[in-house]
């Protein structure tokens, strides 16, 4: 059978002729994509360049960031200056908890106990809750921008948390900033990074475990060594051939030193080594190596806790200052009593990114304890302003549960008081309880349980 297949050449060329043809249409003129603008999107996508809610009558608060400070803020607000509208900006969806965290890596909490959901909770406390990025803060208009648009106040509520300053050890180098995040996650943000470094830990087979501890001023202190005794507490039982290499940039632990020491010595002196004066010089995430002024060393896998400064809005905000002004460098420079940024009474920092407030002590511990404190207590100022009073100050406290044992439990504690002597200083008291005990631990929950019920209910 005879085919003819001129007709199917002759379309073929007249196609390709058109193809040419077109390709030959200067750019210009070549059809494009129409604008994407506010008006052709759905209306709860947003844009940052439009209002996110219009301005009403009442003063508007506005809480950036939902960690422990911030959600407390929002609550508090709510019930002492109910006239004020409150609203807070978090960019996750639900809240998860730095503290007891080390007790869910270890599977002796569960993920439940760790998290809330904040529409549920905004809802319950008559706040507005709206999950969307921050972009930036722009204090010259008194306007937020984040993802979904713009949002003015009257008060600022900077609850920030901690960023890690991958800079110290990396310069502008982001492709190994990133490996070290992906590779060995800190944990120390509520994010993704806990639910990596959990898996990693659970699959881990045996070999040297490397931790990295971040320099004062950090979030909580004495968090890192109950880390690593609940790591080696789950190799020991599981009977997992795992050796932890703590590289502690101090020269000895603190606080609660004895009481650690005694758990690395008595409980675990086959699995940690504690390795004091140990400042990182250089890590390599690929290689698996480290430098540091205490030696070198290699490692199968990793905690790698960088230096900590505040959180990115604070940097946004214009609230951290400069290097070479005196100050410390990296951290919100706020009125040590009160609370809100030196030149703008109207801008409050509370949490981790608060800077120096003494020269006693330096800083505040950075801890959900206190972060939780500083949101009721900026709640007060804020409230007694719109009253019509001048707020007189208040002080947080401190305390810290921490358990160095899963078989049995046992934990040890610290607590901090604060006073203002009489040349106004902040003076901190601080009582270590280094004894391993049983019965700091229903302790240890009964304190969770009633600050997540301040928190939430």
């Amino acid at each position: 059978m005879k085919h003819d297949f001129s007709g199917a050449r002759r379309r073929f060329l007249s196609s390709a002729g058109s193809l040419a043809a077109l390709a030959a249409v200067p750019p210009a003129l070549a059809q494009a994509p129409a604008a994407v603008t506010a008006a052709t999107l759905p209306f709860f996508i947003g844009s940052a360049t439009q209002t996110l809610m219009p301005k009403g009558k009442a003063p508007r608060v506005v809480i950036c960031g939902g960690g422990w400070g911030g959600v407390t803020a929002a609550k508090y607000l709510r019930q002492l200056a109910p006239q004020l509208e409150v609203v807070m900006l978090e960019r996750n969806p639900v809240f998860f908890s730095c503290p007891m965290s080390n007790k869910w890596l270890v599977d002796v909490v569960d993920t439940q106990f760790l998290t809330h959901d904040y529409l549920a909770v905004s809802e319950r406390h008559g706040y507005r809750f709206v999950q969307t990025e921050i972009l930036e803060i722009e204090r010259d208009h008194k306007r937020v921008l984040t993802a979904l648009g713009a949002v003015d106040y009257d008060y600022l509520i900077l609850a920030p948390g901690i960023r890690y300053n991958y800079e110290a050890w990396f310069g502008n180098d982001r492709r190994m900033a990133e490996a070290t995040r992906a590779r060995f996650p800190a944990a120390y943000i509520p994010n993704a990074e806990h639910f990596r470094l959990k898996q990693s830990l659970h699959d881990f087979k045996g070999g040297t475990l490397v931790m990295t501890l971040p320099p004062p001023p950090q979030r909580c202190p004495p968090s890192p060594y109950e880390r690593a005794c609940l790591i080696a507490s789950m190799f020991k039982h599981k009977g997992i051939p795992g050796r932890i290499l703590i590289l502690d940039h101090k020269d000895g632990v603190r606080p609660i030193g004895p009481g650690f020491k005694s758990a690395f010595e008595e409980l675990y002196k086959d699995i940690i080594t504690y390795v004091p004066s140990a400042r990182i010089e250089e890590i390599d995430p690929f290689k698996k190596h480290i430098k540091t002024e205490a030696g070198d060393f290699d490692f199968d896998h990793a905690i790698l806790m960088a230096p900590h400064q505040a959180g990115d809005l604070a940097w946004k905000a214009g609230l951290v200052p400069p290097p070479g002004q005196g100050k410390p460098a990296g951290w919100a420079d706020v009125d040590p009593l009160f609370l809100h940024d030196r030149q703008d009474k109207n801008v409050y920092v509370i949490g981790d990114a608060v800077g120096f407030v003494s020269s006693q002590f330096g800083f505040y511990p950075k801890a959900g304890h206190v972060a939780n404190r500083h949101a009721r207590i900026v709640a007060r100022y804020i409230a007694e302003r719109e009253a019509g009073r001048e707020p007189s100050y208040s002080l947080p406290d401190n305390l810290c549960f921490m358990m160095v044992n899963t078989e049995p439990q046992e934990g040890i504690s610290v607590q901090f008081d604060y006073k203002v002597n009489d040349q106004g200083i902040i003076e901190q008291t601080q009582l270590d309880f280094n004894e391993r005990s049983a019965a700091t631990i229903p302790e240890d929950f009964n304190w969770a349980r009633t600050i997540f019920n301040d928190m939430f209910t």
